[in-house]
């Protein structure tokens, strides 16, 4: 009996042993090296050679439009961080590897921590942060997995156009926006994400109209296509157009697939990324940014967030996310997949200001219990809305349609149906669109912080939309009349 023991336990230890020196194997050297990454914030943009008067020079004309359709003036946040500035740090052996106007900072990566100590004596130097170590190794990039080049027959729903995605547009009335013509033409879609595998070979998606594509994440990738296959489902509920196989909620809109998310490690740094794809998204005249992204937990613990630092002011990411309604642009977020973890709270930037947030519920409309909840902590309600994501239809990097679940597939969902209803109601605010997906939802009455507004409907957004500007429209000409009677007058 104890030889059978021993015999057993001599094979647990060396199957483990194998297994332990198999996973060493697999693992190699984080690229570029061993490094640390500090985010240095400046006191001003004095010195620059940019200025408000020349907003062509870092804003692009389509971004300018936005604006001036929204009467949103430019400010000092748009203006890029001074070169000097930046030059200045160059030149005291860091690199450094991304900025952020809003926040007036710069994100360095150095291999010498020392060299850092210097910053600080620097009378422009506000601050200086650690917000990144590189980990000792890490598991092979990833490559691309092989897709399908065609459906199967039993992906096909007939009689039924939206195929797969039915269920999740049919919830919040979308297919109103659909037949009368609005499938997001002429509105444009950042996806901030972490990869977008195969998105650039799938057929499903050769149809959808993506304009370009960035990597944030440093070292960059690359092929932002042969990273995590995340982005490419999140992409799929929006942008796939095959008729009675799956059609998304914006098929006709344009697309910028932006990374912003380390697949490897969890650090501040990854703010540093998703504000400067946010900024990018800004100047490249963007419309809506979808973002199934949150952060709250990192490798660093020291780091990690507190539930009082939820009031969308406190960490960088929620900083820059609260700044884009005053851009004109709508940001929609996923809310967070804590529901069922110690944590429960929405993820930051979930906690922004004039932000959509969105949690997930079941075809039962009910509540999905893994679904991150509010308030903020200045007490706002959030979630905002919710929307099908437990499960919701996607597509994968393989080309197969599967159900998933998680506030990153709720989000799409709304993100694609705030296009198309931006598309009907093109004079309209970021802050009226953000009122409007609110004031449509079915507890809008009655907010919570679970439930949020509830399901928001799409068709009465369209109703509520067209009130509100044939109510600006009467006040405008009543104000003209007015103001002719007192000329007349006088």
């Amino acid at each position: 009996m104890n030889r059978i023991f021993l015999v057993l336990l001599f094979s647990l230890f060396a199957l483990l042993t194998h297994a332990k020196s198999t996973d060493d194997d697999q693992r190699i050297k984080y690229p570029g090296g061993k490094a640390v990454m500090y985010r240095i914030v400046f006191t001003d943009k004095h010195h620059s050679p940019y200025s408000l008067d020349r907003p062509q020079a870092f804003l692009s004309a389509k971004a300018l439009a936005r604006r001036k359709r929204q009467g949103l003036p430019l400010d000092s946040t748009d203006l890029p961080v001074t070169p000097a500035y930046i030059d200045s740090v160059r030149a005291r052996g860091i690199d450094v590897v991304s900025h952020s106007k809003w926040n007036n900072s710069v994100l360095a990566r150095v291999k010498k921590p020392q060299l850092v100590k210097q910053l600080n004596l620097l009378p422009f130097v506000a601050d200086v942060k650690k917000v990144w170590t590189a980990p000792d190794s890490i598991k092979p990039l990833s490559t691309r997995t092989k897709y399908h080049t065609e459906f199967r027959a039993w992906d096909t729903v007939d009689q039924i156009e939206y195929g797969a995605g039915m269920e999740q547009i049919n919830m919040l009335n979308g297919i109103t926006l659909h037949e009368k013509g609005y499938m997001g033409r002429g509105m444009t879609i950042a996806v901030l994400d972490g990869g977008f595998m195969n998105a650039d070979m799938i057929p499903c998606l050769q149809a959808a109209n993506i304009v370009g594509c960035e990597d944030f994440v440093v070292p960059k990738s690359k092929t932002i296509f042969r990273e995590m296959d995340h982005g490419t489902k999140v992409l799929s509920v929006m942008a796939a157009n095959v008729p009675y196989v799956f059609k998304g909620t914006a098929p006709e809109a344009a697309y910028w697939l932006l990374r912003c998310e380390d697949n490897y490690t969890e650090s501040m740094a990854e703010e540093d990324y998703w504000a400067a794809a946010a900024e990018f998204a800004d100047s490249a005249g963007v419309d809506i940014i979808n973002s199934s992204l949150g952060f709250h937990e990192y490798d660093d613990e020291s780091t990690n967030y507190r539930y009082i630092q939820l009031d969308g002011h406190s960490a960088l990411v929620s900083v820059t996310a609260s700044m884009l309604a005053k851009k004109g642009i709508v940001l929609v977020n996923s809310a967070g997949n804590d529901g069922m973890d110690s944590w429960k709270k929405i993820n930051v930037p979930a906690d922004a200001d004039d932000i959509i947030t969105v949690g997930a519920v079941g075809p039962n409309r009910k509540n999905a219990a893994f679904c991150s909840v509010g308030p903020t902590a200045d007490g706002r309600v959030k979630p905002d809305v919710m929307a099908m994501g437990s499960p919701a239809t996607v597509l994968t990097g393989r080309g197969t349609i599967i159900k998933d679940m998680g506030t990153s597939f709720s989000t799409p969902v709304v993100t694609g149906l705030v296009a198309c209803l931006w598309q009907a109601l093109p004079t309209l605010k970021a802050t009226d669109i953000i009122d409007i997906v609110r004031k449509c939802a079915d507890n809008y009455a009655t907010p919570d912080n679970i439930y949020g507004y509830g399901i928001p409907d799409f068709k009465r957004a369209l109703s509520l939309g067209k009130a509100l500007l044939s109510n600006r429209q009467q006040q405008a000409a009543a104000k003209a009349k007015a103001a002719s009677t007192l000329k007349a007058r006088q």
